[in-house]
């Protein structure tokens, strides 16, 4: 008999299973599910078990750091991908599945349109990783592309959400499906929709100077920008943004606040003294700069801290979601 905390897993493993069955995001014997026990001990679906329906021994306990577990031939063709994650990230569930429309979105698709507020905050600019087989082969680039979001889209394959729930991990999944579904409904109503959604987010500034990342050149550069941004400083006087945000690198003791008048970035301090600071290690803020992080989806999946109220900076969501789509434009060494 198994009791205590394994059991309350595998119980969790199979409502969740059910759970994607009956939401269509999953059929017949596709997709995988498992579960962190410990460090190195995890619970994974085996190969060719119907989610929809799974029995106690379709659920097999692996040792991550016992040679001969992995040579269990029962264990699916994705895990590799399961292994590596867990090896990369403190994640405790993994669901990894096949959504229709969310394959055949990406299929005609190279990235996410976004038509409501809700799904760019949730989900930020999801990652599409090029799939050439049917299995993942490369389950380092689903690694890499994890990093910058909890759910990762394999294109012609399916979808990796990680998470510490596994309600999370389907959460992000649901919200996926539903902002694609969302997009294609939109095309029913005007045909080009999709041609003009988010263009004043996607003007691209050409640039020759290349700054150190968080050096005070850099971020003197993206004050320049922002206070030149139209779109900003109408915004900003609108909504009447005027407020202190911060901006920290973790373990370097590098800081900078941002003096906002409506709108105008009026002056740079080097000091985290705001009710506002996002915090983040170098790796976080690098995909930050480059565009493929965006700060308010990374505050919501753990990836960066905000001290202060996340509710109250929402109220400037639009003219901040500009400030940071920006940041890419200052290239960075």
């Amino acid at each position: 008999m198994i009791f205590g905390k394994e059991k309350s897993v595998r119980d969790e493993i199979v409502n969740i299973g059910k759970k994607l069955y009956e939401l269509r995001l999953v059929v017949g014997r596709s997709g995988n599910l498992s579960a962190r026990l410990d460090e190195n001990i995890i619970l994974i679906t085996a190969t060719g078990s119907s989610l929809g329906n799974l029995s106690p021994d379709e659920i097999i306990k692996v040792d991550l750091k016992d040679e001969e577990d992995l040579k269990n031939k029962r264990l699916t063709t994705e895990f590799p991908l399961h292994r590596m994650v867990y090896e990369n990230f403190p994640h405790k569930n993994i669901i990894h599945c096949h959504p229709t429309l969310i394959n055949a979105y990406f299929a005609v698709c190279p990235e996410l349109k976004t038509l409501t507020f809700e799904s760019k905050l949730y989900l930020g600019n999801i990652p599409v990783v090029e799939q050439d087989t049917p299995a993942i082969s490369k389950p380092e680039l689903i690694v890499e592309a994890l990093k910058a979001s909890n759910l990762v889209v394999a294109k012609n394959h399916g979808v990796v959400s990680v998470a510490d729930k596994f309600s999370d991990c389907l959460y992000f999944i649901e919200t996926l499906e539903e902002t694609v579904k969302a997009a294609a409904t939109a095309r029913l109503f005007k045909k080009d929709v999709l041609d003009d959604l988010d263009k004043a987010l996607k003007e691209n500034l050409s640039q020759d100077t290349v700054y150190l990342m968080f050096s005070k050149e850099h971020i003197q550069a993206i004050v320049d920008l922002v206070n030149r941004d139209e779109f900003i400083a109408k915004k900003g006087q609108e909504l009447d943004l005027t407020l202190q945000l911060a901006i920290k690198l973790d373990g370097h003791n590098q800081a900078f606040k941002f003096n906002f008048e409506k709108g105008k970035i009026k002056s740079l301090d080097s000091d985290e003294d705001a009710p506002f600071v996002i915090s983040a290690p170098l790796e976080a803020w690098e995909l930050v700069f480059l565009g493929k992080l965006d700060p308010f989806v990374a505050v919501m999946q753990g990836k960066m801290k905000l001290k202060g109220e996340l509710g109250k900076l929402s109220r400037w969501y639009v003219p901040f979601s500009r400030l940071f789509e920006l940041f890419k434009q200052v290239r960075i060494k």
